[in-house]
Formats: structure tokens, sequence, C-alpha cells
């Protein structure tokens, strides 16, 4: 069988940590970068005689992911023990939630490649503690083990296995971090490992409706990672089937540096955990009038403002996607067309996506780090849509304002940039040409139209630059027209 004889059958856990000062269940501060252990208090540790005291907070973003996509928030949801041993999880349970997540169902839609639509399903997100972090850098022969992450409050997104490549599943993954991001309950900094997800996968022959046996690849926090550890892994399996082998439930992790997955250990059913509900923390309790309350403080989400963008800036479905990708992006294009007054929204479009993403991408920096406020770009948008420069000289003014920090107008007088309108001058210019290049003039006006465009260079050489070329087009239309 070839490989297109398969269908890959894909659904990702996405652990968001939540963006609370505080952990899950104490009071212990949740800074990264802090010295290892020295945020972790007995509580995380679950000493003898200590009690879980569930952060509010917590409750509050979950539900606000669980409006967001259209899921049911379930009145009453529990905490439960998850048991089992693990070196950097002092308490031999993790506080979790099982049988009774705080947010069942809902769906999400994606964009594919060919601009088609797809919805997928959300089983549930459910509300659980993290453990703590195994060491083993600068450690020869040693492991070492920071529990400042103990405690630290996650949730837990799960999708129905719905995806059908690696691309769908980077597709639903950066969906999911744009969302949680603009309801601002994780600041999805997957470097520093708020924003990761396990990876199902398995395939089947095409048309089976049985799902074959999964693998869970644990750990991926980037999205060209989460594409390449599918696609291998999609690989091994069919090789596996196709040469006889089985292809057994385990958990892999995705070794970065060889491209390929391994396996770390037997999958383990819901049964070996020995779920039990909490004995120390009470039901999980919602009433509508909360729910009601949490939905009032929902912001205007991104499939929202892409359509606002579409209808009130005309710009393209895919333009509108891309500026709203971040919510930072979003209010960043929204101020440079508000300071225009609404003029040119595609112009301005074009330059936040085209000049300023490209230096923003050049220096590896995020649009909040942009060395141009809004007001700035407006500035020389506006030196534009004025005809005070054109849009090559725009560019020139853009990389000096750029690296100089100055405005466009003190850029454009400084270096005498502003854009030659007055048609008296550029017919002038025009003749000189046209005097200067006999031989070119005698073969456009024999027919040789692809001569135009060396007029029109020769005119913007001379004028460096500066002559408005619409006006040039124009005039040299009118000029080098043979005589009656």
């Amino acid at each position: 069988m070839s490989e297109r004889s398969w269908e890959t059958v894909i659904g990702l856990e996405i652990h968001a940590q939540l963006a609370t000062r505080a952990k899950i269940f104490s009071g212990s501060p949740t800074a990264y970068g802090a010295e290892a252990n020295t945020q972790a208090d007995l509580v995380d540790l679950g000493y003898p005689g200590v009690l879980p005291v569930l952060n509010g907070e917590v409750v509050r973003m979950a539900v606000k992911f669980g409006l967001a996509v259209g899921a049911k928030i379930a009145p009453r949801s529990v905490f439960a023990r998850k048991n089992y041993f693990y070196p950097d999880l002092p308490k031999g349970y993790q506080i979790s939630q099982y049988e009774l997540p705080v947010v069942a169902g809902g769906t999400l839609d994606i964009v594919l490649e060919d601009g088609a639509h797809k919805t997928i399903g959300i089983t549930r997100a459910h509300l659980e503690e993290d453990a703590g972090k195994s060491l083993h850098e600068a450690l020869p022969g040693l492991t070492g083990i920071d529990l400042n992450r103990a405690g630290t409050p996650l949730l837990e997104i799960v999708s129905e296995p719905e995806m059908r490549s690696a691309r769908e599943a980077v597709a639903y993954m950066k969906k999911i971090h744009t969302l949680v991001r603009y309801l601002g309950i994780c600041d999805g900094n997957m470097q520093e490992g708020s924003f990761r997800c396990d990876a199902n996968v398995s395939v089947r022959p095409k048309g089976q409706e049985k799902f074959g046996t999964r693998a869970e690849i644990k750990n991926l926090n980037s999205f060209r990672f989460v594409e390449k550890a599918i696609n291998y892994e999609v690989e091994r399996q069919i090789e596996l089937i196709e040469s006889g082998g089985t292809v057994v439930q385990e958990t892999r992790l995705f070794d970065v540096d060889k491209g390929e997955t391994r396996a770390m250990r037997s999958k383990e059913e819901a049964n070996d955990y020995r779920y039990f509900p909490d004995p120390d923390l009470l039901p999980l309790v919602i009433d509508e009038d909360y729910v009601a309350r949490v939905r009032g403080e929902l912001p205007e989400l991104p499939d929202e403002k892409a359509a606002r963008f579409s209808s009130q800036y005309g710009l393209s479905a895919y333009d509108a996607g891309v500026l709203t990708a971040s919510r930072e992006l979003a209010d960043y294009y929204e101020a440079v067309v508000k300071t225009l007054d609404g003029a040119e929204p595609k112009l301005a479009a074009n330059w936040v996506m085209g000049d300023v993403g490209g230096a923003l991408n050049k220096e590896g920096l995020d649009i909040t780090a942009c060395r141009l406020g809004a007001a700035q770009l407006a500035g020389l948008l506006g030196r534009i849509i004025d005809n005070t420069i054109s849009g090559k000289i725009a560019k020139e003014v853009f990389e000096s304002m750029w690296s100089e920090g100055q405005d466009a107008d003190a850029i454009i007088e400084a270096r005498g940039l502003r854009q030659i309108t007055d048609t008296g001058a550029i017919e002038k210019v025009i003749d000189e040409v046209m005097a200067a290049n006999p031989k070119q003039l005698a073969d456009y006006r024999a027919g040789k139209d692809k001569l135009f465009g060396f007029f029109v260079g020769q005119v913007m050489k001379v004028t460096q630059g500066k002559a408005n070329p619409a006006q040039v087009n124009e005039l040299l239309k009118r000029k080098l027209a043979p005589s009656p």
C-alpha cells in the first residue's frame, strides 16, 4: 500500500499555563526564571496536614475559554487525584479533573491551505496542576529536580481526533494559541513552556471507520516541532504496518536533533492512574450568574475581529486573518488606520504586514517591541497619500525611521526627499531624456512599446526618484506619442 492508501488521525492535548500570579492551590508565585526551588511551598509539595485552596482566578479563565469556543460550562465539576510516581511529583499524585471537567464540548474553525474552512471539535478542557521539572543540563550523570512549576495552573484542552494531517494540527494549535492570548488567560510563550501539546497519532486504511492504535508524542513546544514529529510518526507507523509489524500504544518523545520520535514508556490507561475524587477539595460549583458575568468580560474574538476588518476596512479574508493573528498586531493596525482617519486602510495593511512585519522578523522581534509607534507609521503613510513622497522613497524613509527613530517629516525635510509634482519641471526632464536618447525614441515610436519602461527609468534616475510616478507615466505617454 502507498502512503496515499492510509488516513492519518490526529488529536491534540494542549496545555495552556494560566496567566495567574499565584498557583492553582496555593499562594506561591508563578514567575518564570526564578532560582530553582524558591517558588514551591508545602501545599505544592503535598506535605501532611496542609490543604489546597482553589484559586478563583483559574476558574474565571477556564470559563472564559469555554464560552469562547461555545462549550458547556459544567454547573458542577470535580477535582480528582491522578496517581503516579515521577521524581518531580513529590506528592505521588497530580490534582486534575477527570470524569467531570469544568468545560465540555465546543468547536474551533480552522482555515486550510486551500482556503477551505474546517471545524474541529473540542472534547473538553479541564483544570489541573503542573508537575515540577527534571534537570539534566550541567549535571553530568545526575538529575536535578526543580519544583518551581509544581502547582502551576494549567488548562488542558483536548480535541476530538478530527485532524487528518500535520498541517491541520498546526493550524488548530495556532488557532488555540491565538485564542488564549486574545482572552488574556495565557501568555502563549512556548520557549518557557507556557503553551505546549501532546499529539495522539494513528493511521488507518482509507475507508476504515475503526481507529488504528495510537502513539502519544509528549511535550511538543513549537509549531515546527509539532509538524515534524507528526509527519515522522505517520511514516514510522505506515512502514511498521506494511512490513508486517504492529503499532504499540505507547508514549513517545520527539528528538529535535535527530528529527525522530522514540519510545518513552508504554501508554497508561485511565485505570492505571487510579483516579478518585480529591478528599481535600469540594466540588466546583458555578452558577448561571457567574457565567453571565464572565461572558460580559469576553473581548472581541479573533474570528469576529477578522470579519469586522473585512467589512469595515475592505480587506481580503487573508489580510484580515494575518492582521488579527495576535491581539497586539490587530490593535497596532487599527491605531494606524485611526490616525489616518480611515484613509487607505489597504495601504496601511500592506505596510503593517510587509515592511513592518519584515523588519520585525529580521530582528526576531514581536509587534510589542516594534521600533515605530502606530502614529509614526501613520505619519509616513500620510506623506504617501498626500503625494509628498512616492512609495519607493517611502521605503527609504522607513528604513531610516527604523534605524534612527526619527519621524518621517524630519527625514523627508533633512534629505530633501519631497516628491516633484510640478508638471512643468517633470516635462522639462522628459524633454531632456528624449533628446538624449533619439534611437530609443525612434524605436518606441516604431512600435517597440517595451521601451516605455526605459524612459520611465531614465526620468526617475534624473530626478533621483522624486518625480511623481503617476504624473511621469501620464506625461510620457503624451510626449512619446508619434507626432500627428
